[in-house]
């Protein structure tokens, strides 16, 4: 957990302007003291020579802020974190010139690595692997995207008057011994010709490198059962070729026949700013297969360019799929027919498939889509539907499956549509599930005097061919007691759940994921459902932007839609040559709220679910739709107090 003071309670942050929520800073000082620089450097500047404290402001603040580029500076405090095992948690460092150092528009580079998080018995979490560091980079002027930084040192330039955000993430893995873990973030100052020896050289200069270590390895092992002479002869081989790594320009700096002198690394680490990283790793393991189950659609033709069932796309929709994993999303891709019709599938492959199994048995997968027809077109049997589901009966990875047939019918030829297709589904399978996402009863065959009542009749309409009743959050609005008429309509002992969703609507101050929102009510969304008493969660789009010819293509989102509705993540092609997605910081922080429900269901394991729901309100994160924590505060004496009560 985070140890910070929020934004002052008395101090009105404007929204983002054409995007709804706020929380975005705009130049607005919280009259934190101390921060500023009353001498200013003048002149020429080494910051070789110069501490880097006296050239730029750096400080923490947590996942839930959204640091805009006119944030004024806090104090730089320590870093104090509390994380579960098989749990991400992640802080953002900003840094803010107080000088310019260099010309041409830029205020100066800095150069910022991390070390590893080590504990007191020499456990580790490796950077890299468990830690990583990502640039926030603003997507309409909204701080959005985490762009993956350089391992070890990556190098920042840094513009007049701007704040530069870096996000650190810290995955725990499930094996990690509990324990307390310490390292640094070190933040530089540096020339803005200044690059590591590493990134002077070309990826081929690497890999002849690298190709010379790896033939040296080789020559010298095994040598066991050798003759002596032939490891004579190994060894003088090996000797020449490393003679030729050190002669490198890698290490000329420490070429000279003299003694190598440190001093003038040590007195460029006394000149760093050190910002110190204390994590709490508790013993407990969030479960791998996530307990509320996120789907969400993904769509590849529309930007990826690349021809539907060609292996260009079972390769883009094989690195969605697991990529979007790692967030306990269970994603699901989609194709539109006609009056809202939907063909639904998390695995393009049939069921009979080697990957079906792959994806189908993964636990980080909670639910998966069945379609009703083929993915690809060409495979028209009449037997299709029938042959998929005797296959998928057989798995024990059956009770995951669902279909989704319908997107939000709106008359009774539409509902009668999804009751058809639910008892063909029905009758090779009495134990499917199907879902039916909706906002209002068919507006032809009203079922209650009002459009409300009619709403929560829908179930009782859909009986017994739907059986995941997926509703709006837009229609609930703030009224909480509507969920509980909803819930007392199902049918729970026959299978019947009740998930929600969100799409478009609602907006602020409700929680949901557009552009803008706070932080905190982007992780609201998943509080709203655990109080509510959802079993599942429902989104209608991961990468929805407009269409594009190319993946680098500038991103526009969808026109008539709020910002940032239907897109989490955006083509890492955008940003540099690799083809990795890049998450949003709303990505970031549905993850957060998914793993808040992971420790608030521990918690009511322990001591019932009134309790669970009392400690919600109690620490006042989370109250109702249009009352919960603006600030990071109470989310850390939420967890915090779980840990205590649970840890034994």
């Amino acid at each position: 957990m985070v140890i910070h003071i929020g934004n002052p309670h008395d101090i009105l942050v404007p929204p983002v302007e054409g995007v709804a929520g706020g929380g975005t800073a705009y130049g607005w000082n919280d009259g934190v003291t101390g921060v500023r620089n009353l001498s200013p450097l003048k002149g020429s500047i080494d910051p070789s020579e110069v501490p880097t404290t006296d050239l730029v402001h750096v400080w923490c603040m947590p996942s839930t802020a959204n640091v805009g580029p006119q944030e004024m500076p806090r104090h730089l405090e320590t870093i104090n974190l509390l994380a579960a095992r098989n749990e991400r948690e992640s802080v953002q460092i900003a840094i803010r010139p107080k000088v310019s150092w260099v010309s041409s528009g830029v205020a100066g580079t800095v150069l910022v690595q991390c070390s590893d998080l080590c504990s007191t018995s020499g456990d580790r979490l490796v950077v890299g692997q468990s830690v990583a560091l990502r640039r926030v980079v603003p997507i309409l002027g909204v701080p959005d995207a985490l762009v993956p930084l350089d391992l070890p040192v990556s190098q920042i330039n840094l513009l007049p008057g701007e704040t530069t955000t870096v996000w650190v993430s810290i995955d725990v893995p499930s094996t990690q011994p509990p324990g307390q873990y310490e390292g640094d973030i070190i933040i530089t100052a540096a020339k803005p010709d200044i690059e590591s020896s590493t990134q002077c050289f070309s990826k081929a200069d690497k890999y002849k490198l690298y190709r010379e270590l790896q033939n040296c390895l080789e020559t010298v092992g095994p040598v066991d059962d050798k003759p002596l002479d032939e490891v004579v002869e190994r060894v003088k081989s090996a000797t020449t070729s490393l003679g030729r790594v050190l002669l490198s320009p890698l290490f000329s700096e420490f070429s000279d026949n003299g003694p190598v002198d440190m001093m003038d690394e040590d007195a460029i680490s006394n000149l760093s700013i050190r910002v110190k990283i204390n994590l709490t790793v508790w013993d407990f393991v969030l479960p791998s297969t996530p307990s509320l189950p996120a789907i969400s659609d993904t769509v590849i033709e529309d930007r990826f360019g690349v021809i539907h069932g060609s292996e260009e796309w079972y390769e883009a929709l094989d690195l969605h799929f697991k990529w979007l994993l790692q967030f306990r999303i269970s994603p699901y891709f989609c194709r539109w027919g006609d009056s809202m019709r939907v063909l639904t599938y998390t695995c393009p492959w049939p069921a009979d498939h080697p990957k079906s199994d792959e994806y189908f048995s993964d636990p980080r997968l909670s639910a998966y889509a069945v379609p009703y027809s083929p993915a690809i077109s060409g495979d028209a049997s009449k037997d299709y539907l029938h042959n998929q589901i005797e296959i998928l009966r057989t798995k024990t990875h059956w009770k995951k499956a669902y279909f989704y047939l319908w997107d939000e019918p709106l008359n009774l030829e539409q509902y009668d549509s999804i009751r058809n297709m639910g008892a063909e589904i029905h009758a090779y399978a009495p134990d499917a599930r199907v879902l039916t996402t909706y906002y209002c009863g068919p507006s032809d065959a009203p079922l209650a005097p009002t459009p409300f009542e009619a709403f929560v009749k829908v179930p009782k309409f859909l009986r017994p061919h739907t059986q995941i009743y997926c509703t709006s959050e837009w229609v609930l609005g703030n009224r909480e007691d509507l969920a509980k008429d909803i819930i007392s309509e199902l049918q729970p002992e026959n299978g019947e759940e009740w998930w929600t969703y969100v799409c478009m609507g609602p907006s602020d101050p409700h929680p949901n994921w557009h552009l803008g929102m706070r932080g905190t009510q982007h992780r609201a969304v998943m509080w709203r459902v655990w109080k509510e008493g959802g079993t599942g969660f429902l989104y209608w789009g991961a990468n929805c932007y407009e269409k594009a010819t190319v993946p680098s293509e500038e991103i526009r989102f969808r026109r008539g839609l709020p910002p940032g509705d239907g897109v989490l993540f955006y083509p890492g092609e955008v940003f540099s040559s690799s083809h990795t997605p890049v998450a949003s910081l709303r990505l970031e922080r549905i993850l957060s709220g998914l793993q808040d429900i992971e420790y608030l269901k521990l918690y009511s394991s322990r001591y019932g679910r009134d309790e669970g729901l009392a400690l919600l309100e109690k620490t006042g994160v989370y109250l109702g739709p249009e009352r919960y924590t603006l600030e990071h505060m109470p989310i850390d004496v939420m967890r915090g107090e779980i840990f205590n009560a649970c840890r034994s």
